[in-house]
């Protein structure tokens, strides 16, 4: 588990070609540290793989701070050739990312299996 500023947490798997990452947010942390987007970054450099499965089952609330962070790690990561697949995201999650004109970037996934085999069933709309 990496502490970062502000109440936020990455916790970290690796799996074969892929780092899973977990974001936890304490309840009083509204915010994600500015920083968010280069943690990461800084683990899959650690791991040597450009493929992140950003897990956000944990989260209550999907703030304009960090859908900016999750567009700033998505760019860096494509620019290096790699992948980045989200998953669980909740019906709201998804909305603001529709709403942000962005959800084509960030295909919502049930689960990381599912994430890192690219199946996504028919989602209702």
């Amino acid at each position: 588990m990496l502490e970062l500023d502000q109440g936020w947490q990455l916790e970290m798997e690796r799996g074969p070609d892929w780092l899973f990452v977990r974001l936890d947010a304490a309840s009083h942390a509204a915010h994600p540290p500015a920083d968010l987007a280069e943690s990461i970054w800084r683990l899959l450099r650690q791991h040597f793989t450009n493929r992140l499965v950003l897990e956000m089952d944990d989260l209550p609330i999907l703030c304009s701070e960090l859908i900016g962070q999750m567009v700033i790690l998505h760019k860096r990561i494509y620019m290096d050739g790699g992948l980045m697949r989200v998953c669980g995201l909740s019906e709201g999650h998804r909305l603001a990312l529709r709403s942000c004109r962005i959800s084509d970037r960030f295909p919502s996934y049930r689960n990381r299996e599912d994430a890192v085999m690219g199946h996504r069933p028919a989602l209702p709309r």
